[in-house]
């Protein structure tokens, strides 16, 4: 087999960060010259993510192709340069759904289609697709799910019958939790192992085990593990509950020595890791900042962290890289006190969503900003909102709306897009993926940017209606970015503001520790400027 195949699994409980462990070791491996391809294998039996709740599932994270993917891409995207697409993601719909429509095809020529040989067979064909799209040393594979679960016996069954075949090219790891006890004073392993033994009940016998914790495991404890689990001692590795960030995990697993581990288990040719400047950045968030702003977000998932994980870690990007502490401020966008929230603010963000509940909370957020010069951005849905409150306070028409809230608006600022009225499947049907949008010399935007054309990535069913826009700009409104042919209006900012800016797209999906997003960038300086502006009052 040309290429080499590590395999994450996870057992005790859900949550143990898998994704950012698969993430951390793509980092490593490409730290070590070597080029990695990454794979997600969901078993829930939704196609994907897209229809889901953000309240049960998180963001929907996007890749450059238009796939709507589950949140664990986005970490792989901040962490690694892995190239993510189709091919970087499955989950069971999509696995039976192909398994289903060959029986249909009749490609499996009246055979008794079952889990075993045809959806396991199906899971391989996904790993080798990805491999072959990518052209991988190594392709690191995060099952979802938890070890004892239904739902991810069938995953378990496919790589145990890829380790069969390519027993040398193969490396299982397997994450655990090891409770610490208050009451006993002391970590307890018993969870770990009867884990790994169902793991083993299955067929899989792990080559490593990762242990999440909240206090460093002794040698005693790995030992413990060591023999109980059947693996090495130096193949038990320890990840302890991270102080500062999640950026220090590539830093706890190369102190593990983890690299070196798996470079000899699967006979990998690997240069030395160079990490200096990931081991900087990290440095920077257990060191006191110069600076420091509040930002308030508001938006109707804020109970749940996950639903603008990509959002949240921007703007963290974007503070480090300025050297300024952002303290984020959850708003809910149905507070009737949220102008009051705002006060303490620096600036405002309204993120992407869907949706009437809210709205009217978010336009009061934009309204505010407008009138108080208060540094504001707003991402997708946030854009339309600050459209429609211009249109209505300014341009003089307080009956605008988006027909997503009110179809029958007499005043459509904004409308569902040509060639989405008639359709009936929300599922995979929006613009979705990178478009280029071309930017007005003579704007912030260019200033962030510093180009003409830029590529983001898109995820929405809406869009300004173009027949306001010469209104629009007459009053003030600038339209600074628009597709290439000039029919969609991507980016607004209005110009007698400090920075008021609404961008159709997401650039939240392209930020990364090492390269800060340039739009969060100026944000965070705009937000503080505003701070100091205020300190002199």
């Amino acid at each position: 087999m040309l290429f080499k195949c590590i395999f994450l699994t996870g057992g005790v409980v859900s949550s143990l960060g898998k994704g950012l462990t698969a993430a951390s070791l793509a980092l490593l491996l490409e730290r070590q010259g070597l080029k990695v391809a990454m794979l997600k294998l969901d078993p829930y039996l939704n196609i994907d993510p897209g229809t889901m709740n953000p309240f049960e599932h998180g963001e929907v994270y996007v890749t450059d192709d238009g796939v709507e993917t589950d949140l664990d891409l986005g970490h792989y995207h901040r962490f690694s340069s892995a190239k993510l697409s189709k091919y970087s993601t499955a989950t069971s719909g999509q696995i039976y759904a192909r398994v289903i429509k060959k029986e249909r095809d009749g490609f499996y020529l009246g055979s008794t289609v079952q889990v075993v040989p045809h959806i396991t067979n199906e899971i391989i064909q996904v790993i080798l697709e990805c491999a072959q799209d990518s052209q991988p040393d190594v392709i690191v594979v995060e099952i979802g799910g938890t070890v004892g679960d239904i739902e991810s016996l069938p995953f378990l069954e496919a790589i145990r019958q890829f380790r069969y075949e390519h027993p040398n090219d193969c490396l299982n790891i397997h994450i655990t939790y090891v409770p610490y006890l208050k009451a006993a004073g002391e970590v307890k392993t018993k969870p770990t192992q009867h884990s790994v033994q169902c793991l083993r009940s299955i067929g899989i016998i792990p080559d490593a085990v990762i242990c999440r914790s909240e206090t460093p495991l002794g040698d005693d404890i790995k030992k413990k593990i060591s023999l109980f689990c059947h693996v090495p001692c130096e193949a038990v590795f320890n990840i302890i509950d991270l102080k500062h960030s999640i950026y220090e995990m590539p830093l706890v697993l190369a102190k593990e020595n983890i690299s070196s581990f798996i470079a000899k288990k699967l006979n990998l040719s690997t240069q030395v890791a160079d990490l200096n400047d990931w081991e900087e950045l990290v440095a920077r968030f257990q060191s006191p900042m110069k600076n420091k702003v509040r930002i308030g977000l508001v938006g109707k998932y804020i109970q749940h962290k996950d639903a603008y994980k990509s959002i949240f870690e921007a703007i963290t990007h974007a503070g480090l890289s300025l050297h300024c502490d952002v303290d984020i401020l959850p708003i809910d966008s149905e507070d009737p006190n949220l102008s009051t929230a705002l006060e303490q603010c620096d600036g405002c963000l309204v993120p992407g969503g869907f949706g009437s509940r809210g709205w009217e909370g978010k336009i009061t957020a934009a309204q505010f900003c407008r009138e108080t010069q208060l540094p504001y951005f707003g991402i997708c849905l946030g854009m339309q909102v600050m459209v429609v409150e211009y249109a209505r306070h300014v341009l003089r028409l307080p009956t605008a709306n988006s027909t997503e809230m009110d179809p029958d608006t007499p005043f459509p600022l904004v409308w569902t897009m040509e060639g989405q009225d008639s359709l009936v499947a929300t599922g995979g049907t929006m613009r979705l993926g990178t478009y280029v949008c071309e930017l007005d010399p003579d704007s912030k935007v260019f200033q962030a940017y510093k180009q003409e054309k830029i590529s983001e990535r898109h995820r929405h069913r809406y869009e300004v209606n173009s027949n306001y826009l010469e209104d629009l700009r007459k009053h003030g409104l600038c339209i600074v970015g628009t597709s290439p042919n000039r029919d969609l209006c991507e980016i607004v900012e209005i110009k007698d503001h400090p920075w008021m800016i609404g961008v159709q797209f997401h650039p939240e999906f392209l930020s990364k520790l090492i390269a800060p997003h340039p739009l969060f960038i100026k944000f965070i300086e705009a937000a503080l400027e505003h701070s100091r502006k205020r300190a002199y009052v």
